[in-house]
Parts: C-alpha cells; sequence; structure tokens
C-alpha cells in the first residue's frame, strides 16, 4: 500500500473527515516540493526538498516515499548525478502510486 492508513489514523483518531483533509494535503504539496528537488540547483536546496518529502512522506504513512526520499537525502548530486536522476525517478513513480491510491481511499469515504 503507496499509505499505510493505520498509521494515519491514530494521528485523526479515525475521524475519516480528517483523514481526507490530511490525505489531501499531502497530495497538494507534493508536487511543489518535488518540483524544487528536481531543479535543485545546489546541494543544499536538494537536503531541503529530500528532508521535506521524507518528512511529509512519513507523517502520513507514505513509507515508500520516506525512505526513497531519505536516500536522495543522502545523495551529493554535483558527485553522484546519475544517482540523483535515478531517485529522482524512484520518487516520482512512487508519488505517482500514492497520488492514485489517495485519489481512490477520498473516492470511498
Amino acid at each position: 500500500m503507496p499509505v499505510d492508513l493505520h498509521h494515519l489514523r491514530r494521528y485523526t483518531l479515525g475521524d475519516p473527515a480528517l483523514e481526507v483533509e490530511i490525505l489531501r494535503l499531502f497530495q497538494a504539496q507534493l508536487p511543489e516540493t518535488f518540483a524544487a528537488l528536481r531543479a535543485a540547483a545546489t546541494h543544499r536546496d536538494w537536503k531541503i526538498a529530500a528532508h521535506t518529502l521524507k518528512g511529509s512522506g512519513r507523517a502520513i504513512g507514505a513509507w515508500k516515499i520516506g525512505d526513497l526520499a531519505e536516500d536522495a537525502e543522502r545523495l551529493a548530486c554535483e558527485i553522484e548525478p546519475a544517482a540523483c536522476q535515478a531517485a529522482i525517478a524512484q520518487l516520482e513513480k512512487a508519488i505517482s502510486e500514492a497520488h492514485a491510491y489517495i485519489e481512490e481511499v477520498c473516492r470511498l469515504v
């Protein structure tokens, strides 16, 4: 599952409306943060964007996004440009999966 709903429910106390609101906020924030990672011109910019993705993913239980972002956070793109491009591709896939999953979950609520 792209999002661990049991994890999220611990923070929402099982309130479906609040879960949807949090998932939608996460979904709305993802494109901007991911764009910041893609556009990162400095090591600092890369680290900040990757760290933000890691934190927001883990906060809602999007473990794959969180783990991939943590891996990306460790990279030095000026030294490892191919690894950074691979990280972007992996994150893009995980984000797409999470987006589709969130859409499905929100439709069911």
